[in-house]
C-alpha cells in the first residue's frame, strides 16, 4: 500500500512540474521583440526587484483591465510573475480583452531575466 501511494505521489509531482514548465519560455529572446515586457505581481513583489524596463500592471489591482486598455491589442508582449501562474492569468484575460499579437509567459523574473537578458533592478 505504501509502494502505491509512492508511485501516485511521484505522478503527481512530474505532472505539475510538467504543468509549470509550461507556463515559461526558456527561448532566450531580445526584450526589443516586444512591445513591453509586462509584471504582473504586486507593488510589494515589484519593489522587491523587477526586469529593467518593464511596465507593472498588477493582475490584482482594481484598474488592471483598464490599464490593458492602455495597450496595442495587436502588439506582441512578454510577460512575467513570481512562477507563471498569474502571467498565465493574465495572458488568458488579454486574449479575452481581444489581444490578437504574441503573449509569452515567461514565468518568474528570474526565467525571464535570463530568457530577455534583462537585469533586476529596485529602482
Amino acid at each position: 500500500m505504501k509502494l502505491i501511494k509512492f508511485l501516485v505521489a511521484a505522478i503527481i509531482a512530474v505532472f505539475a512540474v510538467g504543468s509549470l514548465a509550461g507556463c515559461s519560455t526558456s527561448e532566450a529572446r531580445a526584450a526589443s521583440e516586444f512591445a513591453a515586457v509586462i509584471d504582473v505581481r504586486t507593488g510589494d513583489e515589484w519593489n522587491s526587484g523587477h526586469l529593467a524596463g518593464a511596465l507593472h500592471i498588477g493582475i490584482a489591482d482594481a484598474d488592471f483591465t483598464e490599464q490593458l486598455g492602455q495597450l496595442d491589442p495587436s502588439a506582441d508582449y512578454y510577460v512575467y510573475c513570481r512562477s507563471g501562474n498569474r502571467a498565465g492569468q493574465a495572458i488568458d484575460q488579454m486574449r479575452d480583452l481581444g489581444f490578437t499579437g504574441e503573449l509569452v509567459n515567461g514565468g518568474s523574473v528570474a526565467n525571464a531575466a535570463k530568457a530577455l537578458g534583462l537585469a533586476v533592478v529596485t529602482d
